[in-house]
C-alpha cells in the first residue's frame, strides 16, 4: 500500500529531523568537552569556613592557657601583705580598776582625772619577803656605788623589783660633789640604817616592812631604829593613807610634770609595786585610790623609773643606789 504525503507537511518534518540531529551532536560535543575539565570545587558551606584549631605538638599536656604570660603583676590576695608585729608599747590593755591578786598585770585604770596605764606587780605577804638592797654598805655622801635594777634582782634572787628613793644622779650638774647619794632614811637587808642622823628629812614619809605586815607613816620620825623588821625606806609624798587620797598636788615641778610614777603600796596582806605611766604624782594618787590600794608611797621617777618582773616591765632607767625587791620566803 502506498502512502502519499501531503506536500504541506514535508518542510516542517525535515526541519525537526535536522534540529534533532544537531542537538544530539551538540550534546556529544559538550559531554566530551566537559570530560576534559577538572572537577569543580564545590561551594563552601558555613561549616567549612571555620578555621580548625592549630595542632599542638606532642608532649606534656598544656595548661589551660598556652598564650604568653602577661608581664603585669598578678592581682594580690588579701592575705599576701603580712601583719605588723605589735610592740609592747602598742599592745592593747583592758580597762580594769581591779589590781591583780598575784603576779604582773598591765591595765588601764579609770579615774576622775582620766584613764591611765599601770604596770603593777602583786604579791602575798604570807609568802613574800620585802627587802631593800643597797650596793653601799653605809652612809655615802659622794660618788656612791650604783647598780641596775636587773642586777639588784639577780643578786637577791628576787622575782620582782622597783627603783627606790630619790637620789642625786651623776648626770645632774647640781649633784656635783654628792653624786649618787640619797638623804632619806633607809634600812637595807643587812639591817644597816642609812641617814639615821639626818633630821632635815625626818618629816619625810616612810614605809616599814615586817614579816607578813607593812606600816606606812607620814613622817620618818615616827619610826625608831628597830632592826627586827625586814626593811625601811622613806620617800615622798604619800599617795594614799588609810584608804584615802593623801596627796592632792603641789607646785613642785618634779611632781607636777607627767612621767612614769613608781610606787609601793599595800592593802591588807597584799603588797604592790609598779609604775603609773604618763601621770603627775597627784594623778598617780587617784590611780591608787581607784585600784583600792589603801596605803601607797611615791618613789623616785623620771629617768630612774624601772619595774622588774622576770624582765623589765618599765625602764630599765639609770643605775640606782637602792631598790625595793620581792623575794620568796
Amino acid at each position: 500500500m502506498s502512502v502519499r504525503l501531503q506536500s504541506g507537511l514535508v518542510t516542517p518534518l525535515i526541519l525537526i529531523i535536522v534540529l534533532a540531529a544537531v542537538s544530539v551532536g551538540a550534546f556529544s560535543v559538550f559531554r566530551d568537552f566537559a570530560s576534559l575539565q577538572p572537577n569543580p570545587t564545590p561551594s563552601p558551606t558555613p561549616a567549612d569556613l571555620i578555621v580548625p584549631p592549630i595542632p599542638i605538638q606532642s608532649g606534656p599536656t598544656p595548661t589551660p592557657s598556652f598564650m604568653p604570660t602577661s608581664t603585669s603583676s598578678p592581682t594580690p590576695k588579701p592575705t599576701v601583705k603580712p601583719a605588723l608585729t605589735p610592740t609592747p608599747t602598742v599592745q592593747a590593755v583592758s580597762t580594769d580598776n581591779v589590781p591583780p591578786n598575784a603576779g604582773f598585770k598591765r591595765q588601764s585604770v579609770r579615774t576622775d582625772a582620766g584613764t591611765f596605764t599601770v604596770s603593777i606587780v602583786a604579791a602575798d605577804l604570807g609568802s613574800t619577803r620585802v627587802i631593800v638592797d643597797t650596793i653601799s654598805t653605809g652612809d655615802c655622801g659622794n660618788d656612791c656605788p650604783v647598780l641596775s635594777l636587773k642586777e639588784y634582782a639577780a643578786r637577791n634572787n628576787a622575782f620582782a623589783g622597783v627603783n627606790g628613793s630619790y637620789f642625786c644622779p651623776a648626770s645632774y650638774p647640781s649633784c656635783a660633789g654628792k653624786t649618787n647619794s640619797f638623804d632619806t632614811l633607809l634600812m637595807n637587808k643587812d639591817k644597816t640604817y642609812f641617814n639615821s642622823g639626818n633630821n632635815v628629812y625626818s618629816t619625810v614619809p616612810a614605809v616599814i616592812f615586817g614579816s607578813g605586815w607593812t606600816r606606812f607613816v607620814k613622817q620618818s620620825l615616827e619610826w625608831g631604829r628597830d632592826t627586827g623588821v625586814d626593811a625601811v625606806i622613806a620617800n615622798y609624798p604619800l599617795l594614799t593613807f588609810n584608804n584615802a587620797i593623801e596627796y592632792g598636788g603641789s607646785s613642785d615641778p618634779k611632781l607636777v610634770n607627767k612621767g612614769g610614777r613608781s610606787f609601793i603600796g599595800a592593802t591588807g596582806e597584799t603588797i604592790y609595786m609598779g609604775v603609773v605611766h604618763s601621770a603627775t604624782v597627784a594623778e598617780a594618787a587617784q590611780v591608787m585610790m581607784a585600784l583600792g590600794i589603801h596605803n601607797s608611797l611615791n618613789l623616785d621617777d623620771g629617768g630612774s623609773t624601772a619595774l622588774w618582773y622576770g624582765g623589765y616591765k618599765a625602764g630599765p632607767g639609770r643605775d640606782i643606789p637602792n631598790a625595793i625587791l620581792f623575794v620568796r620566803k
